[in-house]
């Protein structure tokens, strides 16, 4: 390796992100690497080695490089005027270091009322510098911290964002606190960050973290709300190599804390146990408690129904009309086409007759939408419904403030967690009546728990199952192709019109070259569906060849062949187009976007790294700091298409995905498809996905507390 020094002429490009810099230096020389923060007039020590770039020439390619501040008069004062402070230019900065010469620094850091020496400056702008100055100061002395023990920029401008001037010593003190604190730092990134600033790898501290990340873990991949004592120590054990009596120790430790709840032998996280409590009980007093409107004459209201509509229900739909109506908490099940959506109008409508006051929701934005236009009436997303307050960081109707309605009809409840239950039944009062209408053969919920089917299983709530087809298109083939794969039976493929396609393709590559000419070509010709808004990829994995990342990285180049001038931002292994199809990754209640929301960029700001993503019609702001929260949506897993629905699905059904290849993870990404379904794959994955009914059992605990 060589080393180079010099001065910073100019900052030609710096990623704030990633750290990735180009600088140019006074004596001419380019550095190309990543530098946390870098201002002009600093001097740069750099170790690397000199390459040719075939496009910009001879330059220094930076393995390492290291900012300090500067030392000659000329450097302080480049400095200064950069923009490195507030309210200081080139003028100004010339006159700060005319008068305090190779003191400047000095002045700036220790002796700031100093600065009133100067004509041009007043106590006003004096604290405007002073202020701005220690910011920077601040701010250097982090990154500095940062680039010491491996984190990254992105997320170092997120940590002191969260703890302020005290982040360093926050770190120092407790790395741990950044799993807890930080969204997109997981426990191997402070683990790593602890181990770097001298926590022992036998230490206590350590071994309470792993107990809540594996908890944490069984909860995100596996939706378990609580694991046996002795798994949870041996993958703990498994993971970091601390001895069991050490992780036996933080175990107690995190018992007394409360952080942990041991109830008969089974661990969980703190939150999950309270979420089931609390679930259960308010179920218990939903169902216990009298409705507060007169009785329902469910023979003439049904009839009254029939006769407006011009509908015969069958025998099962009467049914399930009948419980909900004369339940207090009642579930609606079964597959597309067997006339759920009949039953929630008709309940809609008989209940808006007699005046009561009906709430509908859905986890979704999509499926609150698909709900409003089915039934005629407004459905909002359970979070929208719920209010969040960023004031006081809760739902704004919780259990001290319930949402005063008579009745709440809950769409694609499969799709509910435990701690989104626990929310939501705190927020009903006890007098209102509940009816949650979804399909427990679609995949269970993303977050823990798995409520709608803990409800069914438990006994204790009325339901009914519909598995009768009603809906009209009884000539096409999406829906009788979901019961099929329901019932472990093979696909019906029809040669000519159809809107269920099967195409076998086995080479992974030229399966994602069809995908690409599917969407943006045959599919629009000959169905008139927009590519970028009627035509969704869904694949059941993120990684390999036709997983999602690398299907979204080929389908912005194909579409974005229209949009060449589009304006670009860059994050990571991501870049950002203006006109992209995004996708949410998390609950921002400040932004009020939620998990798996669907939005278009609409705009992007290449200088202030900011960029406005159009959810529904409705503008939402994105910083530099807040960029790690989307990812493009060409393609989407099946996970998280739960509660979409699409006019066309491509759906990817190869072996390369073997391992995930089971039946109502198929069942899940064809019931996504409203016009139109293609599989692309090969017919023994199809065969393999529909044989492969394992039923994943999570380990909650609802059912046994509403028994």
């Amino acid at each position: 390796m060589s080393a180079l020094e010099g001065i910073v002429k100019s900052v030609v490009f710096h990623n704030p992100e990633n750290g990735y810099a180009v600088l140019r230096l006074e004596n001419g020389d380019t550095v190309v690497g990543r530098a946390q923060a870098v201002w002009e007039g600093e001097t740069v020590e750099a170790e690397g080695e000199w390459v040719s770039d075939k496009v910009h020439g001879r330059q220094f390619q930076a393995e390492k490089i290291v900012c300090v501040a500067p030392k000659s008069l000329k450097g302080i004062e480049h400095y200064l005027g950069s923009g490195l402070i507030k309210g200081v230019g080139p003028r100004l900065a010339e006159a700060i270091v005319g008068r305090f010469g190779e003191d400047t620094l000095k002045v700036l850091s220790t002796q700031s009322a100093r600065l009133l020496e100067i004509p041009k400056i007043g106590p006003a702008k004096m604290e405007q510098i002073r202020q701005s100055w220690h910011t920077n100061e601040t701010m250097r002395e982090n990154m500095i911290f940062g680039q010491t023990y491996g984190i990254s920029v992105g997320k170092m401008t997120k940590i002191v964002r969260r703890y302020g001037p005290d982040a360093v010593s926050i770190i120092k003190g407790n790395p741990y606190r950044l799993c807890r604190d930080i969204w997109g730092i997981g426990f191997l990134t402070a683990d790593k960050i602890a181990l770097n600033v001298g926590i022992p790898k036998d230490s206590l501290l350590r071994a309470r973290a792993v107990i809540a990340h594996t908890l944490n873990t069984e909860a995100e991949e596996g939706g378990h709300c609580w694991t046996l004592e002795n798994d949870l120590l041996l993958h703990a054990n498994e993971l970091t190599g601390v001895p069991v009596e050490i992780l036996a120790e933080a175990l107690k430790l995190e018992l007394a804390d409360g952080t942990v709840v041991r109830e008969d032998g089974r661990i969980y996280l703190g939150p999950f146990y309270r979420a089931e409590c609390i679930a259960a009980r308010r179920i218990r007093a939903i169902v216990s408690t009298r409705h507060s409107f007169r009785p329902i004459d469910l023979a003439k209201a049904i009839d009254w129904w029939q006769r407006q509509n011009g509908i015969t229900l069958a025998a099962q739909q009467l049914q399930a009309l009948e419980r909900s109506l004369e339940s207090k908490f009642s579930i609606v099940t079964g597959g597309p086409g067997v006339g759920k959506t009949t039953i929630i109008r008709a309940l809609v409508d008989i209940f808006r007759a007699r005046r009561e006051n009906v709430v509908l929701a859905a986890p979704t934005g999509r499926a609150a939408k698909r709900m409003s236009e089915a039934v005629g009436v407004q459905a909002q997303t359970i979070h929208r419904f719920l209010k969040w307050n960023p004031g006081t960081n809760e739902f704004t109707f919780n259990a001290d403030n319930r949402y005063q309605a008579d009745v709440f009809v809950f769409d694609e409840s499969s799709m509910i967690d435990i701690k989104l239950a626990a929310d939501l039944f705190a927020a009903i009062p006890d007098e209102a009546v509940v009816v949650m209408v979804g399909d427990t053969d679609q995949l269970p919920s993303v977050g823990a728990g798995n409520v709608l089917g803990d409800l069914i299983a438990s006994g204790a709530i009325p339901c009914t199952r519909l598995d009768e087809i009603f809906r009209q298109d009884r000539s096409g083939l999406i829906v009788r192709n979901a019961h099929h794969i329901n019932a472990g039976e093979p696909l019906e493929i029809r040669h000519g019109e159809s809107d269920f396609y099967f195409v076998r393709i086995d080479d992974p590559e030229a399966c994602v070259k069809r995908v690409i000419e599917f969407m943006t070509e045959r599919i629009p010709r000959k169905f008139g569906l927009d590519a970028l808004q009627d035509v969704q990829v869904l694949t059941p994995m993120r990684r390999n060849a036709l997983g999602t990342d690398n299907l979204n990285f080929r389908l912005q180049e194909a579409l974005g062949k229209d949009r060449p001038h589009a304006a670009r931002l860059v994050r990571g292994a991501f870049t950002f187009r203006e006109g992209d199809r995004v996708m949410q990754l998390r609950n921002n209640y400040d932004k009020d976007v939620y998990n798996g929301d669907v939005g278009f960029i609409a705009k992007i700001d290449p200088a202030s790294r900011t960029m406005a993503v159009m959810f529904d019609g409705r503008p939402v702001e994105y910083g530099p700091g807040d960029l790690d929260e989307l990812v493009l949506a060409y393609a989407t897993t099946i996970h998280k298409s739960q509660g979409s629905e699409y006019p066309a699905v491509i759906v990817i059904v190869h072996t390369q995905h073997y391992m995930m290849l089971e039946r109502n993870l198929l069942y899940t990404a064809i019931t996504r498809g409203k016009k139109l379904v293609l599989l692309l794959g090969v017919p023994y994955a199809v065969t393999k996905a529909i044989e492969t009914n394992t039923v994943r059992e999570r380990r909650t605990g609802l059912a046994p507390r509403l028994r």
